[in-house]
């Protein structure tokens, strides 16, 4: 058995081979949906709900006339950070799906015998047998850019056009993050806590629609999830809050 398959056999190899194409597209927001929309929808959750503990907290620390100040600040910061991370987790993404680009590159260069036994390997699974089989593998064989794309895509199990710019992701991120920071921050000037937590309500419900929608996952789950999740969160520093100004 050829060192290129370190023991295995084919078959082994192509699952190993995919298991590795799974890692490199993995991402917080996944790939099901565009990048940039999901970095924005998430942005937007993350600091409507950032800014709903942090004024909560600080509300029994301030007076109501500084209490909109420090949010302000806080959620500046806060946007930017979204977006920088944003674009240096889009870049890494890319990063990893080069780096096996130019591994499946270099076994093509040197390995071709068993680069041809995984294409009649996937072929075969596919239902092509016999001369049709031989065919097509050869065809594929015989165009080293046309079966470069074909590994990525059928053995590392990766669709190079689902891959977004990271500066497209970073401003995803940036308008969601600023999105909600403003409406919540509207409500909180307008109408003190509990304009924030309308606001709150209005920016995590919108997130959680437009990535269920996109996503085709049921709208209620996710929504249900969501703010269970941000009562629970607030609940317990409410609870947590006057224990511990009283040390």
């Amino acid at each position: 058995m050829s060192s290129h398959f370190e023991g295995r056999s084919v078959k082994d190899h192509l699952k190993e081979a995919r298991l590795r194409g799974s890692i490199a597209s993995a991402e917080i927001h996944g790939i099901e949906m565009s990048g940039s929309i999901a970095a924005g929808a998430d942005s937007a959750k993350e600091v409507t709900l950032l800014l709903l503990i942090v004024v909560l907290s600080l509300s029994a620390l301030l007076p109501p006339e500084k209490l909109f100040i420090y949010p302000c600040l806080m959620s500046g910061g806060w946007i930017l950070w979204k977006t920088a991370r944003s674009a240096l987790l889009g870049w890494s993404r890319i990063e990893r799906l080069h780096r096996l680009i130019e591994e499946e590159r270099w076994e093509i260069e040197h390995h071709r015998g068993q680069e041809k036994q995984e294409l009649k390997e996937m072929y075969a699974v596919k239902g092509f047998e016999g001369k049709l089989l031989d065919e097509v593998v050869e065809v594929l064989m015989a165009d080293d850019n046309r079966l470069l794309r074909v590994m990525i895509e059928e053995e590392l199990g990766l669709s190079l056009e689902a891959y977004e710019h990271p500066l497209k992701q970073a401003w995803g991120s940036f308008l969601g993050a600023v999105g909600s920071a403003f409406l919540c921050l509207v409500g909180l000037w307008l109408f003190s806590i509990w304009g924030l937590v309308a606001a709150g309500v209005v920016c995590i419900a919108t997130a959680c629609t437009l990535s269920a929608r996109l996503e085709r996952n049921r709208i209620w789950n996710l929504l249900i999830w969501h703010f269970a999740t941000l009562l629970l969160v607030l609940g317990t520093l409410h609870f947590l809050i006057p224990l511990v100004l009283r040390f």
